[in-house]
């Protein structure tokens, strides 16, 4: 994976902890943190040809690791905590938890929780973008826009010139209802589901002596049609036609 190319910056944790520097003593930390951030642990050498006889003066900002080699520790624990934060949303995507490491399940399927890392949660939305985004593409057009309803009901069989009306009142149902039926089913295949609903429609001023829905020109009005569609599904439903 490539190297992070980030980290979190607080900065009023920066003011209160600069307080008191010239600038020109605050243009040399953040000279240092930068050089942490790319190169590690840094020598005294790599330190004194940054910032020169600056570093005593900010020399109480570091600490020493068992190699003598120096650092912020500050900085250290925010890039370790994004580090963890990015794995785990990485697994979590994967199908990899804490439990198997070596476990990927079939896409469309997550397993585990996201464990509690940071407790700041230091969430930032340039950290791994590409991995992220695969959570929206799962699912991605699931259902139509009305346009793909609309053409795709054309190619039926059953299609009829006089349906557009109640093909719109039938798919604002449809989509306002978060894609359930008028039983609170959702509909998994909306193609099977329309193939199976449109066979009912009539032309608007069909008879209502055949089980049509008859509406007179004029006097179409949404949301009662959209209850008259689902009123005729439960009457059909009962009958054993639907």
């Amino acid at each position: 994976m490539a190297k992070d190319p980030a980290f979190l910056f607080y900065p009023n944790d920066y003011i209160g902890g600069t307080m008191g520097m010239t600038f020109e003593e605050k243009g040399a930390y953040i000279e240092l943190l930068m050089m942490q951030f790319n190169r590690g642990h840094m020598t005294s050498h790599m330190i004194g040809q940054t910032v020169g006889q600056l570093w005593d003066k900010l020399k109480d900002k570091f600490i020493q690791d068992g190699d003598g080699l120096w650092y912020n520790k500050r900085l250290e624990e925010e890039q370790n905590k994004r580090k963890t934060f990015t794995e785990s949303r990485r697994n979590n995507i994967s199908g990899i938890n804490q439990y198997s490491k070596k476990e990927v399940k079939k896409v469309g399927h997550t397993v585990g929780h996201m464990t509690s890392h940071m407790e700041n949660v230091n969430v930032n939305d340039n950290v791994d973008i590409n991995v992220l985004n695969l959570n929206a593409k799962k699912g991605k057009e699931k259902y139509p826009t009305f346009d793909e309803f609309l053409e795709y009901a054309k190619t039926l069989k059953s299609w009829q010139p006089g349906f557009d009306v109640q093909l719109e009142a039938k798919f604002n149902q449809w989509n306002e209802g978060n894609w359930k039926d008028g039983f609170g089913n959702p509909i998994k295949n909306w193609k099977t589901k329309l193939q199976n609903t449109i066979i009912y429609f009539k032309a608007q001023n069909g008879n209502n002596g055949n089980g049509s829905i008859k509406i007179q020109r004029g006097e179409f009005d949404k949301q009662k049609y959209a209850k008259l569609i689902a009123d005729h599904e439960t009457e059909l439903r009962q009958n054993n036609e639907l």
